[in-house]
């Protein structure tokens, strides 16, 4: 009896780990296909780019964005793939740059980051993202004073700095979006327990 029982827990315990072993390449998978995916539609939303006509205004020195004349406008968005972009995230100290989906949602997730909620014309952008390692997996690395930059379809860039990283509760994930900052950049852990939040400003340098 005893060494059925054994053999029992041995085959129980080797379907765990085997278990385990197949979400977490099934996890790498998914974070290598959503890293490739992100450097195709970045390299396509840099090819879009604004008008040359938009250029050549934005090299006059009296020129002024249409979101500084009037900030509650829509975030213009390029079609991509049947899916909305409002802009690129870079975070240079993690060697990021990914595409920001116009809207949020489970399967937008799979594919990049998300505009939450706010806009960055309004200084109250929220992105949500995945926490592969080629998302937002190792944004709780990031140190105060890092630089986090965020361009527009137009072309328009923001320029933000960390001012700290917190991590909530999951079931208070309402204090995700109920910050005072310009923008804030969020996960979950492994296992979704808890938010991993960035809280960025925008750079005073960037504001002269």
């Amino acid at each position: 009896m005893k060494t059925k029982l054994s053999i029992f827990f041995m085959a129980f315990g080797l379907s765990l780990l085997m278990a385990a072993g197949l979400i977490i390449g099934h996890n790498i998978w998914e974070s290598r296909a959503a890293q490739e995916a992100a450097a195709d539609t970045v390299n396509q939303l840099e090819a879009s780019g604004p008008d040359e006509w938009l250029q050549e205004l934005k090299g006059n020195e009296n020129f002024i964005p249409d979101y500084i004349l009037n900030p509650n406008m829509e975030m213009p968005v390029v079609v991509i793939d049947g899916q909305e972009y409002v802009g690129t995230l870079e975070i240079p100290v993690l060697e990021l740059e990914l595409p920001v989906l116009s809207k949020w949602s489970y399967p937008g997730l799979k594919i990049s980051p998300c505009r939450y909620t706010g806009s960055a014309y309004l200084n109250n952008m929220t992105i949500a993202a995945h926490n592969y390692d080629s998302h937002f997996g190792r944004i709780k690395n990031l140190l105060a004073g890092d630089e986090v930059l965020f361009t527009d379809s137009d072309g328009n860039q923001f320029t933000y700095l960390v001012e700290q990283v917190e991590q909530y509760e999951a079931e208070d994930s309402q204090k995700v979006i109920e910050n005072q900052h310009d923008l804030v950049l969020f996960t979950c852990t492994l296992g979704g327990k808890h938010r991993v939040t960035v809280q960025c400003n925008l750079s005073k340098e960037a504001l002269q």
